[in-house]
């Protein structure tokens, strides 16, 4: 990837935070800009639940909905998701044949090979999803593609936790003016 080819995919990629509060259309601009810069089959960005039990999917690009759907990411289940929880990041140069990946029949029916997976983290610590890069041909990513995925990364956490306080700061901001249409109309 160019230098210039990757700060465009950056300046893009925030220029699609900031057009938005609504996580699942920005997380969908992100997961189809990811798989254009990467030159890769597709992206699939994926949320812990409020149990941090399970990967539930945010948005994909480049793969089949059958592909999407083919089952629950269970934590306890995917090591591979284990260890990019702890703040690592994973390549696999072949999701068929290590062990690490859940679903590799269905990985090798999508025509997948090559796998490097990101944490999605809120303030550079608290990890609250990953991002998955996935190619159809054995690749190795290097440590430009691999910084780049992080600030992505990154900035998707970020993107989240605006959405998330925006949404509070709604709700509470309902609830004031209830209690005082409540208060002061009665």
């Amino acid at each position: 990837m160019s230098p210039q080819r990757l700060y465009k995919s950056i300046y893009d990629i925030a220029r699609t935070i900031n057009s938005s509060l609504e996580p699942s259309k920005v997380l969908a601009a992100i997961a189809e800009q990811v798989t254009r810069a990467m030159n890769a089959k597709g992206c699939f960005i994926r949320l812990l639940d409020a149990r941090g039990e399970m990967l539930l999917p945010g948005a994909y690009h480049g793969l089949s909905d059958r592909y999407a759907e083919k089952g629950p990411v269970q934590v306890e289940k995917s090591r591979l998701d284990q260890e990019v929880l702890e703040g690592k990041i994973v390549t696999i140069a072949d999701v068929r044949t290590d062990d690490r990946f859940q679903y590799p029949a269905e990985a090798e029916a999508e025509g997948l090979v090559s796998l490097v997976v990101v944490p999605l983290t809120v303030g550079g610590e608290r990890v609250v999803g990953v991002l998955r890069v996935y190619s159809d041909a054995a690749r190795e990513f290097d440590s430009e593609e691999l910084d780049f995925l992080s600030c992505i990364a990154d900035l998707s956490g970020l993107a989240l936790e605006n959405a998330r306080m925006y949404k509070a700061l709604k709700r509470a901001s309902e609830l004031a003016n209830e209690f005082n249409y409540r208060v002061f109309e009665d």
